[in-house]
């Protein structure tokens, strides 16, 4: 995915968490979903046909259409009312897809970063199937889960792309430790939420 994709995919995130956060309306975000999502549908379609044809050009450029349709799919269900399980088994088979893409990054390319990057978003969109499919009220955590991503996955390396800063090895090693803690942040995050969700049922049944 390009730079300027990756930075209007971070925004897009940024306003979905706020949204799941209680924090934006979920109309108005809805439509900025849509406009990333046709950039992100377009923008691959013109790159497929520009390029060489080579099976890692139609790779590289397939994973954008995920984030689009995921987009695109997310901003008219919320505008036209629809009910979210569709939203979430895509949002299953979009995660299965990025642990494919996370293997061939690190087995073929031996590209950790962009490994690590993956297994995020697989998580990420594991999470939005388990809320959308399978209503489980997990909004808060998922909204917390999507600001740290929209910021650690999308928009601070699209910045440094946009920098030609992305490739430095030293920046590379420092994002390996950063994607590696935004993991083990997660893990307190969702031992800490089903705590909460415990204590909650605990006081319900007490009452």
């Amino acid at each position: 995915m390009g730079s300027i994709g990756l930075l209007f995919s971070g925004g897009a995130l940024f306003l979905n968490s706020l949204m799941l956060l209680g924090k934006a309306e979920e109309k108005s975000v809805a439509f900025f979903n849509i406009l990333v999502g046709l950039l992100q549908v377009i923008t691959p379609i013109y790159l497929i046909i520009t390029s060489d044809g080579s099976n890692w050009s139609m790779f590289n450029n397939g994973a954008v259409f995920l984030f689009g349709f995921t987009y695109l799919y997310l901003g008219v269900t919320i505008l036209k009312g629809f009910d979210s399980s569709g939203l979430g088994w895509y949002s299953l088979w979009v995660a299965m897809m990025a642990v494919v893409y996370a293997l061939v990054f690190y087995v073929q390319e031996g590209d950790v970063v962009s490994a690590l990057t993956w297994v995020l978003w697989a998580f990420l969109w594991f999470l939005f199937f388990l809320s959308s499919a399978l209503k489980k009220p997990y909004e808060a955590f998922i909204g917390r889960v999507a600001f740290v991503q929209s910021w650690v996955t999308l928009t601070l390396p699209s910045l440094f792309m946009l920098l030609d800063l992305w490739q430095n090895p030293k920046l590379q090693e420092i994002w390996t430790y950063v994607c590696i803690g935004s993991m083990v942040y997660f893990v307190v995050e969702a031992l800490w939420f089903a705590k909460s969700i415990k204590k909650e049922k605990l006081v319900e049944e007490l009452a």
